[in-house]
């Protein structure tokens, strides 16, 4: 971290982590998150309950149907707002879209609007960030819902696991944003905020 701020002093470089199901490990990801000392800590969902089993979403889609799929998501996401309150940052809100299967009809969030809202009001009376993911543009409905249930505040990731895939989709996600009502702001770890 040290050497990356030396070598680009212009660049604001945070330390984060990212904690899938935390609320799952309640003790373990307080533990990591008082270690770490980290300037930004999000909170994801990679894995629904399936009886006794943690099951990854892409794999469930398998199982269950696609619309079954996003539900289990949103209300394991719900759980994990309500249940763990050690992170800043709800990462990728929309997970199990990157896996819709191609021969169903398109992910609609229309179709999972009391869901989407049941996580967007916990993170919203926690005063909490949506992230707003690249990997699969975000879905503007769901960006005026985060502002409809008090949503304050936005950060915007690509997900990139190579570096050419870095700051993927920004420009159409800021103008998403813009048009949403968010703007940067004075905020020392570059949320947007509303207007």
């Amino acid at each position: 971290m040290e050497q990356c701020r030396a070598t680009c002093p212009q660049l604001r470089v945070h330390s984060g982590v990212e904690l899938s199901e935390p609320h799952w490990h309640t003790d373990e990801a307080a533990a990591l998150i008082d270690r770490g000392c980290f300037e930004r800590v999000l909170a994801s969902v990679h894995s629904t309950r399936a009886g006794a089993r943690n099951v990854d979403v892409s794999s469930r889609y398998g199982e269950l149907e696609p619309d079954d799929v996003m539900r289990d998501y949103l209300l394991e996401a719900a759980a994990m707002v309500e249940e763990f309150g050690g992170f800043q940052v709800l990462a990728h809100i929309d997970f199990p879209v990157r896996y819709w299967p191609a021969d169903a009809a398109p992910y609609d969030p229309q179709d999972h609007e009391e869901e989407h809202r049941r996580v967007l009001r916990a993170l919203a009376a926690s005063d909490r960030v949506l992230e707003v993911n690249t990997q699969v543009p975000l879905h503007p409905q769901v960006l005026a819902w985060w502002r409809d249930n008090g949503g304050r505040a936005i950060t915007f990731a690509s997900d990139a696991h190579q570096p050419d895939a870095l700051a993927a989709g920004f420009a159409d996600a800021v103008r998403v944003a813009r048009a949403a009502g968010f703007r940067p702001g004075p905020d020392p770890h570059g949320f947007w905020i509303r207007d």
